[in-house]
Formats: structure tokens, C-alpha cells, sequence
């Protein structure tokens, strides 16, 4: 008897080694290293090869036709793909569980109503599918759900039964026959995705596939999975909250800057068409500590309401909390009121919550977060027809921000009546129908001298 060949198998990024190793010298994980068996069946089938060879083509002799790309029916959804799904392409959708990736491809099969949509799951029964299907409403024909893990059956059966859509929920619950490793394995996540994106560009029959991600966030697999693919989306969002973003990591007939906003509600996903209206709470009563934010995440520009709290320590050493907000920057903002502006703050609790309970990096929103953290401190209310966009630097100074235009055109449409923006942006201003009040700013001081007057 043939005594049968193992490998070790680093789960992050692929790597190999004969024996077990503690930490991986390519990703340099932990405990990272799973045994494999190496089959000799695998490394024929890995040999094969196309029997029709294809011949080099001359690039002006390639014809040019426009692609017709397929009607989600969902506007941020096709926004995101860049105007729907483009034939042959593979489509990757990941997000951390119970965010709403199934309903969200489930939801998908329900308004494209004239494309014959294959579900393949591998986690949920039919009766399953079929209960979430109830929940969204749904009573069409043009679903079809099949219940396999094995991959050369999932490949037969595609092949005999043209559809025009295939949904794999998930890539890690597939498995060949010719790999010997686990379902979920790095060898079974590469060979899967490599065989249906190969069914897919010869058929222009596009590929939805679902995908776990990892404790850091990040899609779980192998990086060649995100290479395989041609559009990576990341599902976001806290399951404590209603919304849902969808963003673009990779997009290979698209751009990248896009997001699409949701919001989770009980018979589904519910679109929300003005984010910013929704971000933005709605109440009559004047409260301090509170500011809005004209930020731009993608290449949407977004209103958000920043919340602030400070109140003296009742303990040594005072608390700094930041809730969708990056609590360093925080740090470094707080230090430039200290010094530059003269607010006392080191006695001080600094909390600050992003409303909506989304996530902002742009550095534009550092403006609206110095006003709230202010107006917290002195207790005094800010308008709430006030809005603010703009960086801060280590000097105190107001720097310019990108797209300034597109931001005073958000701030005009909510009815906004003021905005503070950076003295530096004033050049890049060229639109001369502006209504909205503009307040040019270039030091935090001048910030406070205009709110707290």
C-alpha cells in the first residue's frame, strides 16, 4: 500500500511547507498551518488542459460590443456593480454573519423576474430558503434551490440546466472529489472558485458567490480568491443597527468608490435612496454637543450627525471613547483645542458617537466633532441649520477638503442654511448659483469665535 503524501497548508495565504510551523513566514499568522493530503488524482486533474487551444489576437483586430448588463431591479445594488451584473463575471459578497448577505442575493433572485436564478446552498435546507423566501414575499417561479456541497455535481447539473444567474451560498461549504482536504480548506476555496469562474467565462453565465470573512474582517480564504473574482463587495454594519452599507473593494468593470446604503427591516432590505436624510435626527428640541458632518464616503456625499458628551472625571484618569470615529484622531483633536484654542479639556470625559452607527474615516468631519466636543463643553446648543466640513491640523489650521462642491450641493438640497468650510476651499468654489451661507474659516479659533459669540 502507497503510503499516502501530506502537506502543510497555511489557511491565510496559501503558502506550503513539509512540515508544521508555528507562525507562517508569508503572513506571518499563528497557528495558521492545517495538514493536507496530496492524491495523485488531484495533480492530474490540476494538469489538464482546454482541448481547444486559443490563438493570439492582433488589439485592433478585437471588436468592441457594449455590454448589456443585467437589471438587479435594486438601484444601490446596481450602483455599486456600476449599473448591474455583467455577463460572465464573478461577483463575491462578503460580510460578517447574520449581517444579511443571503437575504440580500435571496431579495435579488425576487426582482430580476425575468432571469432564471440557480440558489446553491450548502448551509441551509430548502425549507429554509423557503421560510426566508416568505418572509420577503415572495411567491415566483424563477428560483431554483439545490442543496449540494459537492463541486463536480454543482458543475453537471449548471451544465445540463442553463440558468442565467448562479448564487453559491457559501464557497466554504464546497468540496471536489479530487481534493483530499476539508470543505473550507485553502486547496478545496481555490479549486472551487477556480472551477466556476472558468464555467462562467465560457458561458457569460455571471456567478454570485457568498463568502465568510475572518475575525479581523477580511475575506476569509485566500488572497487568490479576491484575484479570482471580478467584483469584491464587502457587506457592512452593526447588528445593533438598522443600516447596512454595501461597498466596493474590487471592481473590474466599475469604479470602486461607490457604496450602497440599506436598511434591514422585517420583510427584508429596504433601500434607502437619501441616506442623509436618514443619518440626520430628526427633533425640534435644541441640545448641545450635537453637529452635522458633510462627509463624502466613495463618491457619495453623505450628511451624518456627530454626538458628543463631555463631562468632568469622577475618576483619576479621564475617559476618551469614540463610537465610529477613530479614537486617536480623536486624541489628536482634543490635543489641538488644548493648545491652540485654550479649552481645557484634560479633566474632562470625552465621549463621541457617529449617528446611524456607521463608520466614517474622512478626515473632512473633523470640524463638525471639534464643534460638537465644544458645544458639549459649554453647554451651548448649535443651530440646526449649521453644518461643517473640514480638516484640522496639528497647528490649529483649517485645511481644504476634496469636492467641496459636491458637499455645499448635499448641505443645499437638506436645507441647510450655513456652512463652515476652510478659507483654502475658497478658490475651488466656482459654482456661483450657491444659496447656502458660507462661513470661510482657517483656525479653530475663528470656529469658536463664530459659534459661541
Amino acid at each position: 500500500m502507497a503510503k499516502t503524501k501530506t502537506q502543510f497548508v497555511c489557511q491565510q495565504c496559501g503558502a506550503k511547507s513539509v512540515k508544521w510551523i508555528g507562525r507562517c513566514p508569508s503572513c506571518n499568522g499563528w497557528n495558521t498551518y492545517v495538514e493536507e493530503i496530496i492524491s495523485e488524482s488531484s495533480s492530474k486533474h490540476n494538469s489538464l488542459v482546454l482541448s481547444s487551444v486559443n490563438q493570439p489576437v492582433a488589439l485592433k483586430d478585437i471588436d468592441l460590443t457594449p455590454e448589456n448588463r443585467l437589471d438587479t431591479g435594486i438601484t444601490e445594488l446596481n450602483r455599486v456593480l456600476g449599473g448591474g451584473i455583467v455577463p460572465g463575471s464573478v461577483i463575491l459578497i462578503g460580510g460578517e454573519p447574520g449581517i444579511g448577505k443571503s437575504t440580500l442575493v435571496l431579495q435579488l433572485t425576487t426582482t430580476m423576474k425575468n432571469t432564471k436564478v440557480l440558489y446553491i446552498t450548502g448551509e441551509e435546507s430548502k425549507a429554509q430558503i423557503k421560510m426566508r423566501a416568505a418572509r420577503l414575499g415572495y411567491v415566483g417561479d424563477n428560483c431554483f434551490i439545490l442543496c449540494e456541497t459537492m463541486l463536480e455535481n454543482i458543475i453537471s447539473h449548471i451544465e445540463n440546466h442553463k440558468r442565467d444567474l448562479i448564487v453559491i451560498d457559501s464557497i466554504q461549504t464546497l468540496q471536489s472529489e479530487y481534493i483530499e482536504s476539508s470543505p473550507g480548506s485553502i486547496s478545496q476555496v481555490r479549486e472551487s472558485a477556480t472551477r466556476l469562474q472558468r464555467y462562467a467565462k465560457e458561458t457569460s453565465v455571471p456567478v454570485i458567490i457568498i463568502s465568510h470573512i475572518t475575525k479581523e474582517g477580511s475575506i476569509a480564504g485566500p488572497k487568490a480568491l479576491e484575484h479570482i473574482v471580478d467584483t469584491v463587495l464587502q457587506f457592512e454594519g452593526d447588528q445593533h443597527y438598522f443600516f447596512r452599507i454595501l461597498r466596493t473593494t474590487k471592481n473590474r468593470f466599475g469604479s470602486t468608490s461607490e457604496l450602497g446604503i440599506f436598511e434591514m427591516k422585517q420583510n427584508g432590505l429596504n433601500e434607502v435612496l437619501n441616506p442623509s436624510e436618514a443619518l440626520i435626527t430628526q427633533h425640534d428640541e435644541k441640545l448641545s454637543g450635537t453637529a452635522i458632518a458633510s462627509t463624502i464616503d466613495g463618491i457619495r456625499p453623505l450628511l451624518i450627525e456627530v454626538q458628543a458628551l463631555a463631562s468632568s472625571s469622577v475618576y483619576g484618569v479621564p475617559q476618551r471613547s469614540a463610537t465610529g470615529f477613530d479614537l486617536r484622531r480623536l486624541n489628536m483633536l482634543l490635543a489641538v483645542l488644548e493648545k491652540r484654542a485654550g479649552f481645557k479639556l484634560a479633566a474632562k470625559d470625552i465621549f463621541l458617537n457617529i449617528a446611524g452607527g456607521i463608520k466614517v474615516s474622512d478626515p473632512a468631519i473633523d470640524l463638525a466633532v471639534v464643534a460638537a466636543i465644544l458645544s458639549s463643553s459649554v453647554n451651548i446648543p448649535i443651530d440646526h441649520n449649521i453644518c461643517f466640513t473640514g480638516e484640522i491640523g496639528l497647528t490649529g489650521e483649517i485645511r481644504p477638503v476634496n469636492r467641496i462642491e459636491q458637499r455645499i450641493s448635499e448641505a443645499e438640497k437638506l436645507g441647510f442654511s450655513e456652512l463652515f468650510i476652510s478659507s483654502y476651499n475658497k478658490k475651488n468654489i466656482l459654482n456661483a448659483k450657491i444659496k447656502i451661507s458660507i462661513n470661510y474659516i482657517s483656525k479653530v479659533d475663528d470656529l469658536v469665535k463664530h459659534l459661541f459669540k
